[in-house]
């Protein structure tokens, strides 16, 4: 059974994590942690720090996250599920297949560039994931080959895309075509051309798919 994309976020925003589940202390640190990421950065911020912004010991904190990187990753999370549930909206209000796969490249390269212009310390944190392979991130990848596939599928149905390629072999070739799209560090020497380098990509990549 394949995991939903909100199943996937769950399991990567819940990683490192304790107590229960929905309670208003965990959502006030996750909320002090995104400012002080965001005005100060992961790295140079600490969880004392945290504490301090919303009155807390540090030991109460860690009632909630094993540690600051469990905070990150789950800052990191909420990021990152903005980008899927653009591409989730993508999926639904596209009829052909084919105009969605260009959609969802455009999708990627343009989030990603907006985070990087707009919102640079967030940028930041998404950078560390990647660097130091987060729990996040394969939530995150895992959820963008579940998109991929249900494209293709649909394609498949409206012989829109070949079948001769096997499904999950084309899922997985075509997520590493995104990833100068959605990968901060490659998307970050690329940003010249960025938007560009997307439409030429998914236009080769929905060549290979013609039936």
């Amino acid at each position: 059974m394949v995991a939903t994309v909100n199943e996937l976020e769950h399991a990567a925003m819940t990683a490192g994590q304790r107590g229960p589940a929905e309670h208003q202390r965990r959502e006030q640190i996750l909320q002090a942690a995104g400012e002080h990421f965001r005005h100060y950065g992961y790295r140079k911020t600490t969880v004392a720090d945290l504490a301090k912004a919303i009155s807390l010991s540090p030991a109460y904190i860690y009632k909630f996250f094993v540690s600051k990187q469990a905070i990150g990753e789950a800052v990191c999370a909420l990021c990152l599920s903005e980008r899927t549930a653009a591409l989730e909206k993508i999926v639904e209000e596209t009829a052909s297949p084919v105009e969605c796969m260009r959609k969802i490249y455009k999708s990627l390269a343009l989030k990603g560039a907006q985070l990087f212009f707009e919102d640079r310390k967030m940028h930041d944190i998404v950078t560390a994931s990647f660097e130091e392979r987060w729990n996040n991130l394969d939530a995150y990848n895992q959820a963008l080959i579940d998109i991929i596939r249900r494209v293709l599928v649909r394609g498949r149905e409206l012989g829109e895309f070949e079948r001769k390629t096997s499904l999950e072999e084309a899922c997985r070739a075509i997520h590493h075509t995104m990833q100068s799209f959605f990968h901060p560090i490659l998307l970050e020497q690329n940003l010249d051309h960025l938007e560009e380098d997307a439409t030429a990509v998914a236009n080769l990549v929905l060549r290979s798919l013609a039936p």
